[in-house]
């Protein structure tokens, strides 16, 4: 009896022990417990992105002028933006004349106005002879004009000169231009009666504006005639503004 009890306490004894060191073993072979938290998978989809997978982040959008809209339509269903094309002029340029007939020169105002002629050489026409005349201008541009006189006499002359008028200026440059307005042109002299002839006209002058409505005057003209005939002119007109 007494050898039973001592083999049962020898045998719980022996799978205690074994137990006990089976358990300290098996503690010991446990891994560590990790301390730190998971990484959840959006901060490792931030950290490591896909190759596949594009920044838009990096993209730069630069706008092109005329291309965004800018009206409050665009939110409205249906819109379309609408296409920037380059307009174009329906109208075209239409030249248009600087002739203004009676219009002022840049010598002053048209005028039209008597004068003496004093004969100075030849004999064919009433150029060359002291003879009552008609005088006058009329401007066609700043610095156009066209002079019809007519000189009166046994064989009357009509002068039809176009001339070029000028603008004398001062040596101050701040002053305002000279009153003297010198003007030279050519054009046609035509003689009338029974030996009635077309000749080549020169004239040289000057018109001196008096005041508004007066512009003395002063001109040599040389027909060119069988021979020819040189008059000077003195006269004095009234001032016109156009027609």
């Amino acid at each position: 009896m007494f050898l039973r009890q001592s083999t049962f306490w020898l045998t719980s004894l022996t799978v205690l022990a074994v137990a006990n060191t089976g358990l300290s073993a098996h503690a010991q072979t446990v891994a560590p417990v990790d301390t730190q938290a998971p990484v959840s998978t959006a901060t490792s989809l931030q950290q490591f992105p896909d190759i596949n997978t594009e920044d838009a982040t990096s993209r730069t959008i630069t706008p092109v002028p005329g291309t965004v809209a800018t009206s409050s339509s665009v939110l409205a269903s249906g819109y379309v933006e609408p296409t920037t094309q380059p307009s174009q002029s329906s109208t075209s340029t239409i030249a248009q004349s600087d002739i203004d007939v009676g219009r002022p020169t840049r010598g002053g105002r048209s005028y039209i106005g008597v004068a003496g002629n004093i004969g100075l050489s030849g004999e064919d026409s009433s150029i060359s002879d002291g003879n009552f005349a008609a005088v006058s201008k009329i401007g066609l541009s700043n610095a156009i004009s066209v002079r019809p006189s007519a000189v009166f006499g046994d064989n009357t002359t009509i002068l039809i000169p176009v001339t070029y008028d000028f603008s004398l200026k001062s040596a101050d440059a701040f002053s305002e231009p000279l009153a003297i307005a010198p003007y030279v042109g050519i054009g046609a002299a035509i003689k009338t009666g029974d030996d009635s002839q077309v000749g080549f006209l020169a004239t040289g002058g000057l018109d001196v504006p008096l005041n508004a409505q007066f512009t003395a005057t002063a001109a040599v003209n040389a027909g060119f005639f069988d021979t020819t005939d040189v008059g000077l002119l003195i006269g004095v007109g009234y001032n016109f503004s156009g027609f």
